[in-house]
């Protein structure tokens, strides 16, 4: 009896196995009916999950506004509390994160405030730690939310350009954040993605790209189509990229695809699924796009092959590293369908064959930087050392160096390679300086050139006679000087102001930051005593809301403002309240 038990229990245990892993993939399955909406409207999308963004996965649903305007009741999703607080000049600006019984957790941010009693909460620890940016995390139970109880108002806090909630699901053990549109809840969508362009990439033995080819798709009959059907490429090999966007009933927005596969020949060989990442990972993101489309056109074109750097684990399907070998003789179908969450799909469909193989394209370089290798160049003016995975593919890397005539330039000006080249971790520079008076050299910094010109500081600390610091772009680099201090404009300030409840100040500097370097450091007393500035670093406010305490009559403020170069600011006047 116990071994026909057995024989069943076994038999039951691989008829799971068969229908819970198909091609080598997990079927997993999330709670449909725990978590609620988090408005009382339909939602309204403007940003998906796994949404291709700039150097990043996005990683929750941006959920629009009903009207547009900020100031709609956020709610909890289910029954939980407060777990971690945070409050950013930028990024999400206002978050609450709530940790709920079944093991996930819910994120809300761009908040424009918070209920009134984790609000004073807040606004304590920042009086006590004199920060306006500040991560809490309050013990289990001490703000607690029933399911659909408000929790805040929809808000346009830090890096936020319109009105939305960005709302994330992520899994409370591990902090992986998961696609919310896989836990049941209803977007309205009957419209399929659409397709935009073709790209392929011509490689060679070592699979490095030799030429590129862009072709328009269209759509016709029951899919979309190249014109010709059949594509006629001179190489032995090549690996395909595809521009596609999501699209949604209620809304107009251009979204990020749920999932794309490739299939040759019938045959399913490389594909993804925007289902869950690691915050760690996102970055990767680089890899699997064209990046030389996304910051020189802003446009998001899907690989559907793998760079030998790519660590994503987004990829159901890695056949072949998804790479083509082509056939003169044959030609090779190839389909690539794309779905939304919903299952609306679309499907393009071509063949490719070989044509002659010309000889491949001479290249010019100065070093060959190895993605799994350390790297480093040493040259009497400049140096540069990148640990292993810095890079996601092998780069035959240009370097030069120019003089530079300007007034404002202490250095050669230090050619790496191009800006359309991605970098996956901060690297190492070192730049020796060209006759810098030693009355300038603690003013100095590492000076960054973007594409549209414009020069942002890279920080930068001196290590005998070189300046340092780390970066992760390529492009020009070289040394200049910052005497300069920032400006404050009174926005909102008078010498009376009775009967307001604010002062308002724009603060700007001559030179933005990279994103590991701090714009603005500042401080500001009231009567002496320090008082919390909120900073707006999207729209450079620092703004102080009175106290109700506050007593009338005269009062003296002090607002001190300093760059990254220590260059400082101080703005003192009298005010009558």
């Amino acid at each position: 009896m116990i071994n026909k038990l057995l024989s069943i229990f076994v038999l039951v245990g691989c008829l799971w196995f068969l229908f819970a892993f198909k091609e080598g993939e997990t079927v997993r399955e999330y709670p449909q009916n725990y978590f609620r909406s988090p408005i009382n409207t339909p939602i309204k999308l403007s940003g998906t999950f796994g949404e291709l963004r700039s150097n990043h996965l996005h990683a929750g649903i941006d959920i629009k506004a009903h009207n547009g305007k900020t100031g709609q009741a956020i709610l909890s999703v289910a029954d939980g509390y407060v777990a971690r607080i945070k409050v950013q000049s930028g990024g999400y600006g206002n978050v609450l994160y709530i940790n709920h019984p079944n093991g996930y957790t819910s994120v809300y941010a761009h908040l424009a405030n918070f209920p009134e009693a984790i609000s004073r909460y807040v606004a304590a620890e920042q009086k006590r730690k004199k920060t306006f940016e500040i991560e809490l995390y309050p013990e289990a139970g001490k703000f607690k939310f029933k399911k659909g109880e408000q929790l805040g108002k929809m808000g346009l806090s830090g890096r936020s350009y319109g009105a939305h909630l960005h709302f994330e699901i992520r899994d409370t053990r591990t902090s992986k954040p998961i696609n919310p549109l896989l836990f049941g809840l209803e977007a309205k969508d009957k419209l399929a993605p659409k397709l935009h362009e073709l790209k392929i990439y011509a490689l060679n033995d070592k699979l490095e790209t030799l030429t590129t080819k862009t072709v328009k798709v269209k759509k016709g009959g029951k899919g979309y189509r190249i014109s010709g059907d059949t594509l006629l490429i001179g190489a032995w090999r090549i690996g395909i990229g595809l521009k596609a966007y999501d699209h949604m009933s209620l809304a107009p927005n251009w979204n990020g695809v749920y999932k794309m596969t490739m299939i040759k020949d019938d045959q399913p060989i490389y594909g993804f699924e925007m289902e869950t990442f690691s915050f760690n990972e996102s970055r990767y993101i680089n890899a699997h796009l064209d990046y030389e489309e996304q910051v020189s056109k802003k446009a998001y074109i899907n690989r559907f092959y793998e760079l030998p750097g790519n660590r994503l684990s987004i990829y159901k399907e890695k056949k072949d590293r998804g790479i083509i070998n082509l056939e003169k003789n044959r030609a090779t179908k190839i389909q690539i369908r794309a779905s939304d969450v919903a299952g609306n799909d679309e499907v393009l469909e071509f063949w490719v064959r070989r044509t002659d193989v010309p000889e491949p394209p001479a290249r010019s370089y100065n070093y060959l930087l190895l993605y799994d290798q350390a790297n480093a160049i040493e040259t009497e003016d400049f140096s540069l050392s990148m640990s292993n995975g810095t890079l996601y593919e092998n780069l035959y890397f240009k370097y030069h160096s120019t003089t530079e005539n300007s007034a404002d330039v202490y250095s050669l000006i230090h050619h790496l390679h191009d800006y359309k080249t991605p970098v996956h971790k901060y690297y190492n520079i070192a730049i020796r300086p060209v006759d810098l008076p030693e009355a300038l050299r603690e003013k100095a910094f590492i000076a960054y050139c973007q594409p549209n010109q414009k020069m942002i500081t890279c920080g930068g600390k001196w290590e005998g006679n070189r300046l340092t610091t780390k970066v992760r772009d390529l492009g020009d680099f070289s040394i200049m000087v910052d005497t300069e201090a920032p400006k404050i404009t009174p926005e909102k300030f008078s010498k009376n102001m009775v009967g307001y409840n604010r002062m308002t100040f724009k603060v700007t500097d001559n030179f933005a930051t990279a994103p590991n370097v701090k714009q603005i450091d500042y401080d500001a007393y009231l009567d002496g005593n320090w008082i919390l500035m909120e900073y707006d670093a999207k729209n450079d406010l620092l703004t102080h809301r009175f106290s109700e305490d506050l007593s009338k009559g005269s009062h003296q403020l002090r607002l001190v403002v300093r760059d990254d170069r220590k260059n400082e600011t101080v703005f003192e006047k009298t005010f009558k309240y």
